[in-house]
């Protein structure tokens, strides 16, 4: 429950309002000043001035809309005038800020004549790609929305008019589906003839209903031919043939009752003369026409949405107004037209029957979320409505022949929607490409796991890597069903019931043997999933492996080392995290592994870090940490930092490194070129060697907490196969994100060949020669 002053104290503490201005570009010296403003300022003016269209290029025009009201018809609040209506107008803004990165200034009309509205409004267009009309009355809204799409080449969009609508229309689609219900046959009641109420009709008429099966109901009664009494234009073009007058008459036998009128008008008795399995629609906010506990204890077979979030089925209007802006800026469409409206409610219909993010199921209580009764439209902070909805509203743009700047290639279109959410989405995304590429078959220890399930279906879906799952058939099969996947394309191996099992044994028995390892251990080994995962990447019947959702560091890394082993030449191995924060990528080491290295180690742990991040496309800048600058202080901490610093400059003379210093030393420049100007680090490091373990760690977590960055990791660095920790936890989108580094990085390998030692090459002889007889 938000109380009167927390609300209050939202608005009024700290900055005033909720929203503020914040350049693009940096202001810091008389040279940005010059760009800034003049002189450089009248460059861009006179490329504009020979093309307009330039203003896209060179002013932030192409992402900004004006959110536009007269303060009419503010949510529940009537006519409370521009001024006091300046408060939702600036939210509005920050949801587009905060779901479609949608740059917004509200601007609050103080008339209430329609024509000064078009006329300030039109006088507008050079300044704003999009207008978003918000809280203006109808029937008034009607006029000004039409007239306004006439005048301007921009899109304009009442929201008040078509969000409720096209959110509602998705729920509409898969509550009919739900209750096995045709469109074309339900019969409809709309209570509220404003302009949601009409935009609803619209658009459910749009979407298949009958015009002959939709009833509209307003203050007056039913909306009927020959009715003389608060009608207008475009009621009357749903008033049909009837004898109902009352509400009540109107929903007896109904199949479908949309509300968006006013609280408690709609009683049980109502909901109970509907027909079989209704759908109730209450969404009169901020209470319903009828409260969820009244319709579902007279009627357990309805389907039910409010505008509440308390409720299931939140129909929410951020859930469209943000997303359609962004696909119809992003083709530059000259208007939000009906296409375009119908693309975004199916794509949010289709989106509500995909497996739900962790982070959203988190975000809701941590219950499950999947399709069906009180799961009919995305929620709010799915992060994949941008991508899906967006995509959807500017390829209907372009096939209706509205974009001026058709898309060509929707992937790319989809990745630059992804880099919006996030950097780390971004560079997570640039992997995963790469894994498409050529998927690579990764092993799963945890196979049993429902988060290892639904990232293998993502896996296959999106043809990012082959999925091997290990444990009990029985188990993965049974929960494959429950949780409606379909994996056919992933392999499931019981590890001791499998053909190769036996091999495997002797095999690694044989590898082991001297090391204290009986044939028996050896039988019992195999058993545990880590092990007979680890045997199958060395026997190369898998590139690689991903574990540790359920287990500690150590059970994946202790397996690793006895049978694949470290690379040649590598005495010991680290981990590394990718620290992505808005603009720009740091890599700290070691924060896994080593927990108090010496020289030596810190050495080749710089070495293994550099290497990692070139293998990522990044040009390393190593800074060795320590809490010293260039010999500032004496001592033997700072003394191992300084040599591990020599050896790495003697092994590999030409990498960026420097040390021992500090960690501000390492990211300012201007400290580096000020009072460090001998330095070898001409860039600020990109790629931070702590000192020891509780550095590194205490580091990554602090830059990840307070810093703002997302961490990815830890990548485990000096093993020969792509071997992948995943973090006690992790979301399912984290372990799709970690295998595609794995597939990553079993193609950069290369392999020419097995890489075993001569045991296993013995084994894997014997197996050609085996398939050769």
């Amino acid at each position: 429950m938000i109380r009167k002053q927390d609300a209050l104290d939202y608005h009024s503490q700290g900055r005033r309002g909720k929203i503020e201005v914040v350049t693009t570009k940096a202001c810091q010296t008389q040279r940005d000043l010059s760009l800034a403003y003049t002189p450089g300022v009248a460059e861009p003016c006179r490329e504009i001035e020979a093309n307009a269209d330039d203003a896209y290029l060179y002013t932030a025009k192409g992402n900004l809309v004006a959110v536009v009201s007269n303060g009419t018809a503010v949510l529940g609040l009537g006519d409370i005038g521009a001024l006091a209506g300046k408060p939702v107008m600036e939210g509005k803004g920050v949801l587009f800020k905060r779901f479609a990165d949608i740059d917004v200034f509200d601007i609050e009309l103080d008339s209430h004549d329609p024509d000064d509205i078009i006329k300030a409004v039109k006088m507008l267009e050079p300044t704003f790609g999009g207008i978003n009309l918000e809280d203006i009355k109808a029937p008034e809204c009607f006029y000004i929305e039409e007239e306004l799409k006439k005048l301007m080449n921009i899109p304009v969009f009442h929201d008040d008019q078509h969000g409720t609508a096209i959110i509602s229309g998705a729920a509409l689609v898969n509550a009919l589906e739900l209750v096995g219900k045709k469109i074309e046959k339900a019969k409809v009641v709309f209570s509220g003839a404003g302009a949601s109420g009409i935009a609803c009709a619209k658009m459910y008429e749009q979407l298949g209903v009958s015009h002959k099966n939709i009833i509209l109901v307003d203050t007056k009664g039913v909306v009927y031919k020959g009715r003389k009494d608060g009608m207008n234009a475009y009621k009357e073009y749903f008033a049909i043939d009837t004898e109902a007058r009352t509400l009540a008459d109107a929903m007896k036998g109904a199949d479908v009752f949309c509300g968006v009128s006013a609280k408690g008008i709609v009683s049980k008795e109502m909901v109970r003369s509907m027909a079989d399995k209704p759908i109730v629609f209450a969404m009169a906010n901020p209470d319903p026409e009828i409260t969820y506990e009244d319709a579902t204890s007279v009627r357990d077979d309805l389907v039910m949405a409010t505008g509440r979030s308390d409720y299931p089925n939140q129909v929410n209007n951020v859930l469209g107004f943000p997303f359609i802006f962004r696909g119809a800026l992003d083709c530059r469409a000259r208007m939000i037209n009906d296409e375009m409206k119908i693309a975004a409610s199916r794509a949010l219909a289709e989106l509500s029957k995909e497996d739900v993010p962790d982070s959203v199921i988190r975000a809701y209580g941590g219950k499950k979320i999947e399709f069906g009764r009180e799961y009919i439209i995305p929620k709010p902070f799915d992060p994949r409505v941008l991508i899906w909805e967006a995509t959807a509203v500017a390829k209907a743009a372009m096939g209706s022949g509205v974009a001026r700047v058709p898309i060509k290639d929707f992937e790319a279109y989809r990745d630059a929607l992804e880099a919006r959410l996030g950097k780390s989405r971004e560079v997570m995304r640039s992997f995963v490409h790469k894994a498409q590429a050529e998927p690579k078959r990764i092993v799963f220890p945890e196979g049993e796991e429902e988060k290892i399930l639904r990232a293998a279906q993502l896996l296959i879906d999106e043809k990012i890597a082959k999925p091997i799952l290990l444990g009990s058939r029985t188990l993965i099969e049974q929960r494959i069903t429950d949780l409606g996947l379909d994996l056919t394309g992933a392999e499931v191996i019981s590890p001791g019931k499998s053909t190769q099992f036996d091999e495997y044994v002797s095999a690694y028995y044989t590898m082991r043997q001297r090391r204290g390892l009986t044939r028996f251990d050896a039988e019992r080994q195999l058993k545990t999933h880590n092990v007979y995962g680890m045997m199958m990447v060395e026997m190369d019947d898998a590139d690689g492996l991903v574990s540790g959702l359920t287990a500690h560091y150590p059970a994946t890394v202790k397996p690793a080392l006895q049978i694949i082993g470290k690379r040649e030449g590598v005495r010991k191995i680290a981990g590394l995290y990718m620290l992505v924060f808005k603009n720009q990528t740091i890599f700290v080491a070691d924060a896994t592994v080593n927990i108090e290295p010496t020289a030596e180690d810190l050495a080749e742990i710089a070495l293994l870090a550099a290497e990692k991040v070139r293998q990522l496309d990044i040009e390393p800048s190593v800074a060795m940490l320590s809490f010293s600058n260039f010999g500032g202080t004496k001592h033997p901490l700072t003394d191992k930092v300084r040599h591990a610093t020599e050896l790495v400059k003697k092994r590999a003379p030409g990498l960026m490194i420097d040390g021992e210093m500090q960690a501000d030393t390492a990211i300012v420049p201007e400290i580096i070129s000020e009072l460090y100007p001998f330095s070898s680090l001409k860039t600020p490091a990109n790629t931070l060697i702590c000192p020891d373990l509780t550095s590194a760690n205490i580091a990554y977590k602090l830059l990840a907490r307070l810093g703002g960055a997302v961490a990815i990791g830890p990548i485990l660095m000096g093993i020969r196969r792509p071997v992948y920790l995943l973090i006690p936890g992790s979301d399912v989108s984290d372990i799709v994100n970690i295998t595609a580094m794995a597939v990553f990085e079993a193609q950069y390998q290369g392999r020419s060949g097995p890489k075993g030692g001569q045991i296993v090459d013995r084994f894997r002889a014997s197996r050609s020669g085996a398939a050769a007889r």
